[in-house]
């Protein structure tokens, strides 16, 4: 692949996407709005882009050239699908918001036609976790998601887990790999649970149990200034994690440290599949197959299988 464009390329976890493409593809363009941040991405091409401004012109002078675009931010994100695909390039998308994504699946017909994939649900959750349940077929599966409360967010990942937390609902118990054991979860938004087959929900768990427990009580408090600067800034805890599918008494999980390095590697592994891929909108297991989870976890990560008692 020549040329991949990353909108939203210095944050958290476009910062790995471009670690994890440097000797596979010939130009790696960092773009967002702060073209400063953006000269500090090392082996990147720096380019000034407001997706927010909704200029169409500016937008297509981004695409000239490009093979992919991946979209490592939430603006506008169904808008800048339409136009990558309606002009044939690829694009990968790793937000969590089923809105988003339903939006974008609409746009099947356009991306098929002008020979062009998108692939979403693509990172951490959703991504791993829908490889991890595949097996399972969709069967009464329960996912969990464990986050690091000291490991460093960008914004715009706090920011959608604050506004989610509107739609927190029921509690379970879940065993994570080690260290973390037996947790309780709560059921998040995560757009895996309403794109896979069959009985899927997922839930959100911390790595504090004191705020595990605190998060149904913070729904109220979700738009709070003071609440969203103290997740932004202050790191209660590690920062590990581990995503988990448990079916028919047997749990898959995957897990390692820096939830957005894990996020930005299976990112750069989908865009480096692409070429191969299904033409039209897809998600990550349809295009990633079975040796993909061994291939992310040989960057550092676990991948288990164990008994769900």
């Amino acid at each position: 692949m020549n040329r991949v464009v990353i909108l939203g390329g210095y944050g958290a976890v476009g910062r790995e996407v471009v670690a994890g493409l440097r000797g596979h593809v010939r130009e790696i363009v960092v773009a967002g709005r702060d073209l400063e941040k953006a000269r500090t991405v090392e082996g990147a091409t720096p380019l000034r882009i407001d997706l927010r401004s909704g200029d169409a012109e500016d937008l297509d002078a981004a695409l000239l050239g490009a093979d992919a675009v991946v979209m490592c931010a939430e603006t506008g994100n169904a808008r800048v699908a339409e136009r990558c695909l309606r002009r044939g390039v690829h694009y990968v998308d790793v937000s969590a918001s089923y809105e988003v994504l339903s939006a974008i699946e609409e746009l099947d017909g356009l991306a098929a036609g002008a020979g062009a994939t998108a692939v979403l649900s693509v990172g951490l959750a959703p991504g791993v976790t829908n490889l991890l349940a595949r097996g399972f077929g969709g069967a009464g599966t329960e996912i969990g998601v464990l986050i690091g409360a000291g490991d460093r967010h960008g914004p715009s990942a706090v920011d959608w887990t604050l506004d989610s937390l509107g739609g927190i609902g029921e509690s379970w118990r879940m065993r994570f790999p080690p260290p973390y054991g037996v947790r309780t979860v709560h059921r998040f938004p995560f757009s895996d649970q309403y794109t896979l087959p069959g009985r899927v929900r997922t839930g959100l768990c911390l790595d504090s149990r004191a705020l595990t427990a605190a998060l149904p009580r913070l729904r109220r408090f979700r738009g709070s200034a003071p609440v969203r600067a103290v997740f932004r800034h202050v790191h209660l805890g590690g920062d590990g994690f581990a995503v988990a599918a448990a079916s028919g008494g047997r749990v898959r999980s995957f897990a390692g440290r820096r939830q957005s390095r894990a996020t930005g590697l299976a990112t750069a592994l989908v865009v480096r599949l692409l070429d191969g891929a299904p033409r039209g909108v897809r998600h990550i297991e349809d295009v990633a197959g079975p040796g993909f989870l061994p291939e992310l976890a040989a960057h550092g990560f676990a991948l288990d299988e164990y008994d769900a008692r």
